[in-house]
């Protein structure tokens, strides 16, 4: 990498890595494990630099997915999140027990559907963009969506009046 691309690069991790580790983090479902998934994806990236075209931080988030699928692969099946950690905090029980509802409800999607929503609204892009990162269309974005949120209604029935009591939108 010549001098310029290695500036180019170092600038752009700088603006972007607090952004693309929460979507590590989403991806992976934990902080060291997200860690890693950028660390590698930043790595490949690097490697390819000179043939990024386009937007770069929609390249490392197709890196980071094609990873983290690979990942989950290798693993021959996901795993539930180990015991809750202690926390030392005021009395927000309302607001952790919805977020590890949610958190256990998203970890029981499959990966594709889990990246999809990670895409659509945690990182609250359109679907053209998503269907690029993903490598499919946006008729399937589309279903993809649909099918992850009649899933999540499923698993958690009672998700909508949790997050309008905790002040969110359902």
């Amino acid at each position: 990498m010549n001098r310029q691309a290695r500036e180019d690069f170092t600038q752009f991790v700088a603006a972007r890595s607090a952004r693309l580790i929460r979507t590590a983090y989403v991806l992976a479902g934990d902080q060291h494990a997200a860690e890693d998934l950028l660390q590698t994806a930043l790595t490949r990236t690097a490697a390819r630099w000179r043939h990024v075209r386009g937007d770069p931080e929609a390249y490392v988030r197709r890196v980071m997915y094609n990873e983290q699928i690979s990942r989950w692969r290798r693993r021959g099946r996901e795993s539930a999140m180990a015991d809750v950690p202690d926390l030392a905090v005021a009395d927000r029980s309302g607001e952790v027990d919805l977020r590890l509802a949610l958190q256990r409800a998203l970890l029981a999607l499959p990966p594709r559907k889990r990246a999809v929503l990670v895409l659509r609204y945690f990182e609250d892009l359109p679907e053209k963009e998503v269907a690029l990162i993903l490598g499919c269309s946006v008729g399937t974005v589309r279903s993809q969506t649909h099918k992850a949120l009649t899933r999540l209604r499923d698993i958690v029935p009672d998700l909508a009046t949790r997050l309008e009591f905790a002040g969110g939108a359902a």
